[in-house]
């Protein structure tokens, strides 16, 4: 029984607690939810609720009074304050993600979520963020469930193909550019990590050892170098001699002598 118990917590079949509270750290039905919301003691994933306010609020790609707004200014908005909340919060710790949700609905428009390398610095940044304001509003800051983020994101919006919209119960992370994203992650973070649409932050349980990560990037180099051989070899013919030896230059030749010909059948003319 007990295993049985185990083996659905947190999925649809669990009928005692919240499977949306336990894979996104929120819930649409809030304390009115039939079942259990079961918020942590500790945890390295703070959820700052609501913290993130859109210029385009009341109508996305539109102001409050109604003026069209454009998409990079809303863009710079947006990675003004991811590098605000960034650099705050990589005072108390590592910071391994931090996802902003671009959703619509209540209880995740705005939300936060940065997730630290440990279990203590998330505590630190609780403690230093209770009772502070961000842009005049307070700072709603918790504890969340939330380890991997691969089951907490929508799955359709990463490809484009979500059909609920900013509604959806799912997170729609919003993506920051590649130079911003390289200079807070390459300044804090060691290695290439940091926030990105393919590589998410995975749970604890769930992670690598060095060596299975080492063996990973190895396997991965050695099947994208195979990759770039295959392509050069179907690329032009052939690219390089089966052998190994030199890119062939008979093909170059050829076609120069097919323009020395075509100049002097056009100066005959």
């Amino acid at each position: 029984m007990a295993e049985h118990l185990a083996s659905i917590f947190g999925t649809e079949k669990d009928r005692v607690n919240c499977p949306f509270y336990f894979k996104i750290g929120a819930c649409r039905h809030g304390d009115r939810c039939s079942r259990l919301h079961n918020r942590p003691s500790i945890s390295p994933t703070l959820l700052l609720s609501n913290m993130y306010q859109r210029p385009d609020m009341i109508t996305p790609g539109v102001d409050p009074q109604g003026q069209p707004l454009d998409p990079r200014k809303i863009q710079q908005h947006f990675e003004d304050f991811y590098e605000d909340i960034f650099t705050e919060l990589a005072k108390f710790g590592e910071i391994e993600s931090l996802n902003v949700c671009d959703n619509l609905a209540d209880h995740m428009i705005g939300n936060v979520y940065v997730q630290f390398r440990e279990e203590d610095q998330a505590a630190k940044a609780l403690h230093a963020l209770h009772g502070r304001f961000y842009n005049a509003r307070p700072i709603i800051a918790d504890f969340s469930p939330v380890t991997d983020f691969r089951e907490a994101t929508c799955r359709q919006f990463e490809e484009n193909s979500c059909n609920r919209g900013g509604y959806c119960n799912f997170m729609h992370v919003k993506l920051i550019g590649r130079d911003l994203r390289r200079r807070l992650f390459g300044r804090h973070h060691r290695g290439a990590g940091g926030f990105h649409r393919s590589s998410r932050s995975r749970s604890r349980s769930r992670s690598a050892s060095p060596r299975h990560r080492r063996e990973r990037r190895e396997k991965d180099s050695r099947a994208g170098r195979r990759s770039r051989e295959r392509e050069y070899r179907e690329r032009d013919g052939g690219g390089r001699r089966r052998h190994g030896g030199s890119p062939a230059r008979e093909a170059s030749e050829e076609r120069r002598a097919r323009i020395e010909q075509w100049n002097r059948e056009r100066e005959e003319k």
